[in-house]
């Protein structure tokens, strides 16, 4: 199979990918044509059928598996695909593994390590909370399985993981360095900060917003997920509870970034740029490994505000 990330203008192809958005519009003379997104774990592709009714181009919709031939143009200094012929294929003709993005990190390794940090918590009601959700083998299998966004950062299978334990291994520094903070309560809204992404968004290969997450949004979502499992636990201290909802609340520091609150407490300001720090240099680690191979400045990201590029070589 032929990725996406390694095709090269003026090349025809003959390959199946997923067809991850179809839309029908029209050119300028009022010809109709298909806006196709092409999917595999790589990356995405934008490509077009010109000639919608013409021989060779079958029946398919978003979200299908399909079998095109094409050819490799460039458009406004991107990579796009003329497609001539399509098919919607069956399963068994694909694997799908092949065509959602993946985590280059060991998911079991990683989970592993993420109930290490849920193990080192000591206070009881806390302990508790954690295992509540992360003992749950249908939770498991989910919370490994899904992203943490639809493109932003860890946008891809196992994704959710890999950040709440970038964050949680960043929360567990700050703990180290500033006392002065709790760290059973840090690491607890570490853990459970982006739990609600299990809902906002839907599973690959759709990975897009749900209608409640569009409504509410994960942050509130998250903080639900988390009040509804403290009321089946006996004794739960209101305070504490409020104080593991506030983190929840405001990790994203922001009022004008979607959080509902401020940081109020110091755990949840450390919450706030573990979570910032972890998001920001993803997105510049995928900005580094799609860009490995140029030196000159690569334009203005919107995360970042500003033009980019990369680093010279290490040792100049």
């Amino acid at each position: 199979m032929k990725y996406i990330s390694t095709l090269r203008e003026g090349e025809r192809i003959n390959e199946i990918f997923l067809c991850k958005s179809k839309q029908t519009a029209m050119t300028k003379s009022g010809k109709p044509y298909d806006n196709v997104i092409l999917q595999d774990k790589t990356g995405t592709l934008d490509a077009k059928i010109w000639d919608v009714g013409s021989v060779g181009i079958e029946e398919f919709d978003a979200m299908d598996y399909i079998a095109i031939t094409g050819d490799i143009t460039s458009f406004q200094g991107n990579l796009q695909c003329s497609i001539k012929r399509a098919r919607k294929v069956n399963e068994g003709e694909y694997d799908p593994a092949d065509y959602l993005p993946v985590s280059d990190k060991d998911v079991e390794v990683m989970y592993k390590e993420l109930m290490g940090f849920i193990g080192s918590v000591k206070n009881q009601y806390l302990s508790q909370l954690l295992h509540s959700f992360f003992d749950n083998k249908e939770f498991e299998r989910r919370f490994k399985f899904h992203s943490a966004a639809k493109s932003v950062h860890h946008g891809f299978v196992g994704g959710l993981l890999e950040h709440t334990l970038g964050v949680t291994k960043n929360c567990d520094y700050f703990a180290k360095m500033y006392p002065v903070l709790n760290r059973d309560l840090l690491l607890t809204a570490a853990i459970f900060h982006d739990i609600g992404k299990l809902k906002e968004l839907s599973t690959f290969p759709e990975n897009d917003y749900t209608d409640e997450g569009q409504l509410v949004g994960h942050i509130v979502m998250g903080t639900m997920m988390i009040a509804d499992k403290v009321r089946e636990i006996p004794g739960f201290p209101p305070k504490l509870a409020n104080e593991l909802k506030h983190c929840i609340l405001a990790h994203h520091g922001e009022l004008e970034y979607g959080s509902p609150k401020k940081p109020a407490l110091i755990e949840a300001m450390a919450l706030a740029h573990a979570d910032n720090m972890d998001a920001k240099l993803q997105t510049f680690t995928e900005i580094i490994r799609e860009n490995e191979d140029k030196t000159e400045w690569l334009g203005f990201n919107r995360m970042f505000e500003s033009n980019v590029r990369l680093t010279g070589e290490k040792n100049e």
